[in-house]
């Protein structure tokens, strides 16, 4: 890779909610960067945890941004956004070991590609540093139904990091546990929908950005290690009412028509089927949040709609979208991995 030939003012923005011990962890490797233009902000969500207070004494460099309440993840990116001035965002989670030298790759991407929005670098997993990590591995992908998988993760199986997606291509979504992305073109877009308030957010912006003539890329050149499930833990009943009502709001948002009541109508079955199975498995939880958020789209349907941030141009051609049902080749045919499903990359 070409050194880069300029560099563009960059922040890095750590969403926090009571995560101090993350940000006492994690803030040295983030300053540790190599990159010299950068400015490190931590926005906080109204935390009670003393985050703020450690942060300003521990950390004088660090810029300071306060939320009047906990917006989630979309509403308070948004709120705190408008306080950054700088040309690119990072939007990195409080649980992420960064590398020394994880920016500078990533901005030579964004120069050498002028229409690429936002970029993800390779995911690991902070305990097992030789697998993909969950949230959005080497970079995510969607299924024709909405089911979002990634390079490297299919449902809850993943692959060990073998360099085989080690190749910077087209995704459909980058992970909003480190996503960057152009300032220009988050604004352009409306930002993140804060009605989802966490969950799905991300794969929702990248879809509204794409429609609008954007590219999203992974830059496996760039690295880093996330712990992941530092907020809500994968099976608390909230996370699974969020990811299951936004996955069905993000489907009626940015397809259009008979395509969107198919598919939509299609999920609610294959949901239904999912929550049926878990209660006779003994998970009533889950099958309680599946209803909630069922019930969720519906409201938002009928009363929420004039909430939500909905796609603003429908130009682009998508990239990082099977047109097949990944829910079918795994669970039925037993693929595991990416490649087996995806044989063409784009």
């Amino acid at each position: 890779m070409q050194a880069i030939d300029s560099h563009p003012t960059l922040a890095v923005v750590i969403l926090n909610w009571n995560g101090k011990k993350y940000l006492e962890q994690f803030l040295p490797f983030v300053l540790a960067s190599t990159y010299a233009n950068k400015v490190v902000y931590v926005a906080d969500n109204a935390s009670t945890d003393g985050s703020v207070e450690f942060v300003a004494s521990a950390f004088p460099e660090i810029k300071i941004i306060k939320n009047p309440s906990n917006e989630g993840f979309a509403g308070g990116y948004n709120l705190a956004l408008k306080q950054v001035k700088e040309e690119f965002l990072v939007l990195l989670n409080s649980d992420i070991e960064v590398t020394a030298g994880w920016i500078e790759p990533v901005v030579q991407l964004f120069m050498e590609n002028p229409s690429v929005a936002a970029i993800q670098p390779k995911i690991l997993d902070f305990y097992n540093r030789k697998s993909f990590e969950y949230a959005g591995a080497a970079g995510g992908w969607i299924d024709r139904f909405g089911y979002p998988f990634s390079k490297g993760r299919i449902f809850d199986v993943l692959e060990e990091d073998k360099t085989q997606y080690d190749k910077p291509e087209p995704i459909f979504w980058a992970s909003g546990a480190a996503m960057f992305i152009r300032h220009s073109a988050f604004d352009a877009a409306g930002g993140f929908d804060a009605y989802f308030f966490a969950h799905q957010e991300e794969i929702d912006l990248c879809w509204r950005l794409q429609l609008a003539g954007y590219g999203i890329m992974s830059c496996p050149a760039s690295y880093i290690y996330h712990i992941g499930g530092g907020t809500l833990a994968k099976n608390n009943p909230k996370k699974i009412y969020l990811n299951f009502r936004n996955n069905l709001i993000m489907l009626w948002k940015n397809l259009t028509g008979w395509d969107a009541v198919k598919t939509v109508a299609f999920r609610l079955l294959l949901d239904a089927i999912s929550a049926w199975q878990n209660l006779l498995s003994g998970q009533s939880a889950f099958f309680i949040a599946v209803m909630k958020a069922h019930f969720g789209f519906i409201a938002w349907l009928t009363t929420g709609q004039n909430k939500s941030v909905f796609p603003q141009k429908r130009s682009g051609k998508i990239k990082g979208r099977y047109m097949g049902s990944v829910v079918w080749q795994h669970f039925v045919i037993g693929k595991d991995r990416f490649s087996e499903i995806v044989e063409n990359c784009n």
